[in-house]
């Protein structure tokens, strides 16, 4: 079978080469394709790739192309984790809201619009090609942010699933505590990407969460980043991305006294490029963990498997809401545990949701509508209205600043803009 990764010369790429290399029994991958337009990049990446499977005795060759259309061209799985604009886009996500006082973050508030911006009309050109030469692939969605990406990949019609790996990072960091094998271990997780709470934590189908929240106080606020005191009187562990809204005026402060990550990322790269290089290191290095995206392999390996096999499964994936959760559209995107078949990603039940969780959800799933909107039909307005609709910003004049800023920014990947 033929996989093919879209921004192949991630720095990222490596970790899910050794998820693929450890897994080719599940996932027997006989061509990996990486796809970039950064032929430098390429060709460090695609060597390191290549040296990884061959140490690994993975007998899968590695293609490298700048050509999009050969890339996918009878593809049985398309990955997508491409960032348009790079880390200099990345920047400017960060830090242009800054000034107006609000959070900057690629991936919610201003900085994710702007990201979806950029993301949603490349994300669709490429599925619109998959769809054309290889109309059986799967296309599984990395490429923040995730849930309106996806949902824009849905409603056009294509096989898509979104991905993250925040619910299987808190899966794994739960077995730990627990002291488990990860399999024993469900997650109770509900919400949108980037924007979920884990309500519950199964062990062999008995709920434990209370027990951790008892016993574990400090593990838990480490990984949401939350005071542990909120994490007991919630009775639930947001993920990370939930300071942001919990805690918005004290992250701004903290943002505006440190370098950004885009800042830190790129000089992370450039070392890791540089390691790449070396033609006799054939692993993943330690320092690609500081890169983020922990247990990405693992997870879309696993997704990978499971739609082409067929397998009924549950994971966490980014899927149609089709009345999981019953205060949204059913075409909305949700992020909760589904069941992985070969026709695709159905979602399981979830319990009713606390009003203040529903309550936020539905806020931010209107404000992912608009933004949808607005990177499919663009025009400085609708940028505006989404911007006035997010909880983060919500302001007249904040989203019109932003909106103004934004705009101009990135002009140049907004053909609508030029």
């Amino acid at each position: 079978m033929k996989l093919t990764v879209i921004g192949g010369g991630s720095t990222y790429t490596p970790e899910l080469v050794d998820g693929l290399a450890r897994a080719h029994a599940a996932l027997p991958v006989s061509e990996l394709v990486l796809a970039d337009p950064d032929a430098r990049r390429l060709e460090l990446v695609g060597g390191l790739a290549a040296r990884m499977l061959s140490r690994a005795g993975h007998p899968a060759r590695v293609v490298t192309t700048g050509d999009l259309d050969e890339a996918v061209a009878d593809a049985t799985v398309v990955l997508l984790q491409l960032r348009v604009g790079g880390q200099a886009a990345r920047r400017l996500d960060e830090t242009l809201p800054l000034a107006c006082g609000c959070v900057g973050q690629e991936t919610t508030g201003a900085g994710g619009l702007a990201k979806a911006l950029r993301t949603v009309p490349v994300v669709l050109d490429i599925a619109a090609r998959v769809a054309a030469r290889a109309p059986r692939a799967w296309i599984i969605d990395f490429t923040n942010p995730v849930g309106i990406v996806t949902r824009a990949l849905l409603d056009a019609g294509h096989r898509a699933v979104g991905l993250c790996n925040v619910a299987i990072g808190f899966q794994r960091r739960a077995a730990a505590l627990l002291d488990v094998p990860p399999d024993r271990v469900g997650l109770g997780h509900a919400g949108l990407n980037h924007l979920t709470w884990v309500r519950s934590v199964l062990l062999d189908g008995r709920d434990v969460l209370p027990d951790l929240l008892d016993r574990h106080p400090a593990e838990l606020a480490a990984v949401s980043g939350l005071p542990a005191p909120f994490l007991r009187a919630l009775g639930a562990v947001p993920s990370y991305y939930l300071r942001y809204f919990y805690e918005h005026d004290r992250v701004v402060r903290e943002q505006r006294g440190a370098p950004s990550r885009a800042e830190e990322v790129a000089a992370l790269e450039r070392d890791l490029l540089e390691a790449y290089a070396d033609p006799s290191l054939d692993t993943k290095p330690a320092r690609l963990a500081e890169r983020g995206g922990a247990f990405y392999s693992e997870a879309a390996v696993r997704l990978a498997a499971s739609l082409l096999g067929g397998r009924g499964d549950a994971q966490v994936v980014n899927v149609r809401n089709h009345r999981t959760l019953p205060f949204l559209d059913d075409r909305a995107v949700v992020e909760v545990p589904a069941r992985i078949t070969a026709s695709g990603a159905v979602p399981l039940p979830v319990p009713p949701m606390e009003p203040l969780f529903a309550g936020l959800i539905a806020h931010v799933a209107a404000y992912e509508e608009l933004a949808l909107d607005a990177a499919l039909r663009g025009g400085l307005e609708r940028v505006t209205t989404a911007l006035l609709a997010h909880p983060l910003v919500g302001r007249i004049e904040t989203a019109e600043r932003l909106a103004r800023d934004l705009v101009a920014a990135n002009r140049a990947h907004l053909p609508w803009a030029a």
